[in-house]
């Protein structure tokens, strides 16, 4: 396991400068957390003094990554200067993560009116605090669907960023650079901004209108304009399928000319590519939330427990019982 010791406090703070509590949760993603702080040292060298930042992190002592690496701690979580910004860092097994001394001094933050931002799956610690509700927020694709289950009052978007008031949400990765270069941008300049991501080799700048996922055409290596149509349709409607027909009727083909489409360019049936879709959404239902197996059932299209456990199994080898059991013996309930 490497180490990685603080490097970033080499100045002293500076009236000027801006600080930034970047609360490092266990397992966070290193690339998020990266790309955010790499940003800022950058800026500091375009307009000097501009920005500091210290790790923050429960225990105060040391945090590792998912990729197994352990960054030394400056500081515990105690209470931030009234001009920080906090920046939760959040990455695999974020529910585990999510203790609750973490929530109780989000909210101790969030009261004094603390800015606080989420990187990657973060989001889900702010949402657990009660901070995001009636708010727009992103968070990482594949953690979208659990999230918006728990989370019926947070407005969920597929943003690689947002920022609503004074929370921040990412939806991990590289997103975290598109979010500080617009910080970087209203604090210093577009100029530096741009500066920032040249230094970066960051040759397009992504705003809030931009989508965190490929496009299906680039998705699927397919250019076609009618099946791209169906599957966004199939992927916006899990809950309670459209027949082949009707999917065929919205985009003006028979439906044997559908079947013909999918066999061609993705070697499967309509039918069959649904139902994976639908699978997939199971999947991350059982595994990043406490729903019973007939709920997720119901809110991936199942009106039966047993088809559906018929279907799990056949594409997954094995059951959603199973998958869930493991789960619960891997992570531990959020807040213990």
């Amino acid at each position: 396991m490497s180490h990685i010791a603080p490097t970033h406090s080499a100045k002293t703070s500076d009236p000027k400068s801006r600080r930034y509590v970047f609360v490092l949760m266990d397992n966070f993603t290193m690339l998020s957390f990266a790309g955010a702080v790499d940003a800022l040292r950058i800026a500091n060298r375009m307009v000097p003094n501009s920005y500091e930042w210290v790790l923050a992190g429960e225990g105060g002592q040391e945090v590792t990554c998912s990729s197994g690496i352990s960054y030394k701690l400056d500081m515990d979580l105690v209470e931030v200067l009234r001009d920080d910004t906090v920046v939760l860092c959040g990455g695999t097994f974020v529910q585990e993560a999510t203790t609750k001394k973490l929530l109780s001094w989000i909210r101790r933050e969030a009261r004094r009116g603390i800015t606080i931002a989420a990187l990657c799956t973060a989001t889900y610690a702010v949402a657990r605090a009660g901070l995001l509700d009636g708010k727009r927020a992103t968070i990482h694709w594949e953690n979208q669907d659990s999230f918006q289950e728990e989370f019926e009052d947070v407005e969920l978007t597929k943003s690689v960023f947002v920022v609503d008031g004074n929370r921040m949400t990412t939806a991990g990765g590289t997103s975290s650079i598109d979010l500080m270069l617009k910080i970087i941008a209203t604090d210093l300049g577009e100029d530096v901004a741009n500066m920032v991501a040249d230094q970066q080799i960051y040759s397009s700048i992504r705003t809030d209108q931009d989508q965190q996922r490929l496009s299906i055409p680039t998705r699927i290596g397919v250019r076609h304009p009618k099946l791209s149509r169906v599957i966004q349709i199939m992927e916006a409607n899990v809950e309670e399928p459209i027949s082949p027909s009707l999917l065929a009727k919205d985009v003006g083909m028979s439906t044997r000319q559908l079947e013909r489409l999918f066999r061609r360019y993705l070697n499967r049936s309509p039918k069959r590519y649904y139902m994976e879709i639908r699978l997939q959404k199971a999947r991350n239902l059982l595994m990043q939330t406490d729903m019973s197996v007939i709920n997720v059932a119901l809110a991936c299209g199942f009106a039966s427990p047993s088809h559906f456990s018929k279907c799990y199994r056949a594409h997954y080898n094995t059951t959603p019982y199973r998958e869930r059991g493991s789960q619960a013996a891997r992570v531990p309930e959020a807040g213990s």
